[in-house]
């Protein structure tokens, strides 16, 4: 699961839960260092480039230097098994997004007379923004991006290509691929919608990710719904892992493994991670790392549980990756996984906080508002720490999430429990960038404004953890009920998200946090809160185009959230509109009534989980969280654009590099490099690893 960055000014999320009471008293002893040469965090540029609605940022990983060469090494392999999936992605998210790419790619590596030309510049923002995007949908609003270059223009530069460069099919001329790729790219009607979640119509045909084929909504319900085992709560998360095809009218899967579909990718991951079990840290490291190679060779999603289950055991290691098809944001069934990884490391210092929130897991289940029948009595282990992101590939990057709480098969979580993160070095770089002109601007008041400053960091750090950590991790459905992604189907993911968003804002204005030392006073907590109200309702508007609803599950479950509270507390004025120089705000008047009313709703949002209350949920969603004011819409986007700050950030990614002595690594150099572009045609290079058509 994940919880992404709100706005400029805050950060993101994935999902994951586990810590015990003695984490913080057996906490293993870092990796053997060396001298350290990092820059200091001031001479570091975290912001590099803008364009479009864009922002390309960089992060640090703090004392790299310093690790011993076996981890390293271990990182290395790691992170080259990770952007071997990338094309994946791309693949994933859009049947042609490859054949799109690599024809980008191959017009700015020809060199060109048009080089210098306003036109030239603007199809260079284009495949940039296909780049942060992995296709060519917009990465949050699904929307397909429309270049501001001409066909003619295309046309006339894709002239100067060499044919081999160019991915041509088998007898197909440079004139046919021009007139098979040019209606692709500028004509809005194909491929308009990424994700589309209206459910007034068939949602696998208004969508354009590439995990159904021939297929209605209706087939690929049934086809599985059958393979659930009803008697049974360790059911696979089914099709998770594969391309649902209709094929001489019978419904089959593609799987993605080893010998399957994508074989040319996920091969060279695998190669990787066998590369990185002799440098594993300890037997559970290295028994996950097995077990997620034989999952690739299978394909059997049972083997893939097995590999969460020996994930979630491996508590101790300092490096951590999550690798695979993960989250199912992008499909509208909620089933897919997308590709991603993120390798990281862990940041011991700052573990401290994550892990006593993690240590207090089943206090904190025990005094929800929520029935008493929807609570776990024995909460399994939660392992929670921050970690430093080393890479990041696939639906993980560029844009990233800032927590992780895996795995999502629920019956593990019950069970063998989950482990949680906080992306520490991802934050903050986002706090490194980010400036004060938003919440100057949004915020009503000059209390607000500098409770919001001097206190919004550690409360959204306070935020996440409790988001991941606790969130996700709590509640318990009703036996005999199926699994969310079966009783609430694609309002699911929206509805998860609030969820662990009303678990944190709840015990955010909670005394608790102050006793176990995380926060300093209850300021921010109504920090939080002011945060929360002011984007659901008002910031996040500047994210979607003018005229359209909300359709991202996390906006969604924003939206829902703020104008929810909104409404049930109008009669005690708990939250105020106010109108100021002809600026709307939205005020919170009293925290205690707002914290009474998160309550109520995380009550009824665990209700409709654990008892699959899928119209409750429905009613929910489209109610309060798509609708949106045009008036106020407007205003929004004029406001924010006034402040000529990109809405969404990603960020480039760091180098690993060997160095080698013969065919041995006798160290790894990491390098932090400052330019997009180069880095994106690099790694169409090196790791473009899959065909254009699969």
């Amino acid at each position: 699961m994940k919880n992404y960055l709100m706005l400029a000014v805050a950060a993101a999320v994935l999902s994951s839960c586990q810590s015990s009471d003695n984490e913080l008293a057996g906490m293993k002893v870092e990796p053997k260092v060396v001298a350290d040469t990092m820059k200091p965090a001031e001479e570091f540029n975290y912001a590099v480039e803008q364009f479009a609605d864009l922002r390309i940022l960089r992060y640090r990983v703090q004392d790299f230097e310093k690790l011993d060469l076996k981890t390293k090494t271990l990182l290395y392999y790691l992170s080259q098994a990770a952007l071997s999936g990338r094309d994946i992605n791309y693949d994933q998210n859009y049947k042609y997004n490859l054949v799109i790419r690599k024809t980008l790619e191959a017009i700015l590596s020809t060199k060109s007379h048009d080089s210098e030309s306003e036109d030239f510049k603007k199809l260079e923002v284009y495949a940039k923004r296909v780049w942060f995007s992995n296709g060519i949908h917009h990465h949050y609003n699904h929307d397909k991006i429309m270049p501001e270059f001409t066909e003619d223009f295309f046309t006339h530069v894709l002239g100067h290509v060499d044919d081999y460069k160019l991915p041509l099919q088998a007898g197909q001329t440079k004139m046919d691929f021009v007139k098979f790729i040019t209606p692709l790219i500028f004509d809005p009607k194909i491929a308009a919608k990424k994700v589309s979640l209206d459910s007034k119509s068939d949602m696998i045909k208004a969508s354009a990710v590439n995990f159904y084929e021939n297929v209605t909504q209706k087939e690929a319900d049934d086809f599985y719904a059958v393979m659930v085992d009803k008697n049974s709560k360790e059911n696979p998360m089914y099709g998770l892992n594969s391309k649902l095809v209709k094929e001489n009218g019978k419904l089959t899967e593609k799987v993605w493994k080893v010998g399957g579909m994508y074989n040319d990718a996920i091969s060279r991951i695998v190669f990787w991670l066998e590369k990185a079990v002799p440098f594993t840290e300890n037997e559970a490291q290295k028994t996950a790392l097995e077990a997620l190679i034989k999952y690739y060779k299978t394909g059997d999603l049972k083997d893939f549980d097995l590999y969460n289950i020996a994930w979630v055991k491996d508590t101790e290691s300092a490096v951590d990756v999550v690798n695979g098809f993960i989250e199912v944001y992008q499909d509208p069934l909620g089933k897919k996984g997308s590709f991603e990884s993120v390798v990281s490391i862990k940041d011991f210092e700052a573990s401290k906080r994550i892990a006593a929130i993690g240590a207090q897991a089943q206090w904190f289940e025990d005094n929800s508002p929520i029935m008493p029948n929807h609570k776990r009595p024995d909460v399994k282990g939660i392992s929670a720490k921050v970690i430093n992101a080393v890479v990041e590939s696939g639906d993980a990057a560029p844009s990233t999430p800032i927590g992780i709480n895996l795995p999502n098969n629920e019956w593990i979580r019950e069970v063998h429990g989950s482990k949680s993160v906080n992306l520490g070095n991802i934050v903050e770089a986002y706090d490194q960038a980010a400036g004060a002109s938003v919440v100057d601007e949004f915020y009503y008041n000059d209390e607000i404004k500098e409770r919001v400053k001097n206190c919004a960091s550690l409360a959204d750090k306070l935020h996440t953890d409790m988001h991941e950590v606790i969130g996700h991790a709590s509640g318990l459905i009703e036996p005999g009920v199926a699994p969310s992604s079966e009783t609430l189907k694609n309002y699911a993911s929206a509805l998860e998200e609030g969820r662990a968003d009303l678990v944190a804002l709840y015990y955010l204005m909670d005394q608790k946090l102050i006793d176990l030392g995380v926060m300093p006073s209850l300021d921010y907590g109504k920090a939080a809160y002011d945060e929360y109200i002011t984007k659901g309702l008002v910031v996040q508007l500047s994210r979607i185009k003018l005229g359209n609803s909300i359709e991202e599950a996390h906006m969604r479950n924003r939206k829902m959230i703020a104008a929810w509270a909104l409404e049930k507390g109008a009669k005690d004025n708990v939250i105020e509109k106010k109108m100021k120089d002809n600026k709307t705000y939205y005020v919170v008047n009293d925290y205690q009534k707002l914290r009474v009313l998160f309550g109520e709703l995380l009550k009824e949002i665990q209700r409709i989980k654990s008892q699959g209350d899928y119209k409750a949920g429905k009613n929910l969603i489209e109610n309060y969280g798509v609708k949106i004011d045009k008036t106020l819409h407007a205003e929004v986007i004029d406001r924010y654009a006034k402040l000529n700050i990109a809405p969404y950030a990603g960020f480039i990614q760091p180098k690993l590099n060997p160095v080698m002595e013969g065919d041995k690594i006798i160290d790894v150099k990491i390098e932090y490099p400052t330019d997009f572009k180069q880095q994106m045609l690099e790694y169409g290079k090196t790791y473009g690893l899959l065909p254009a058509y699969n």
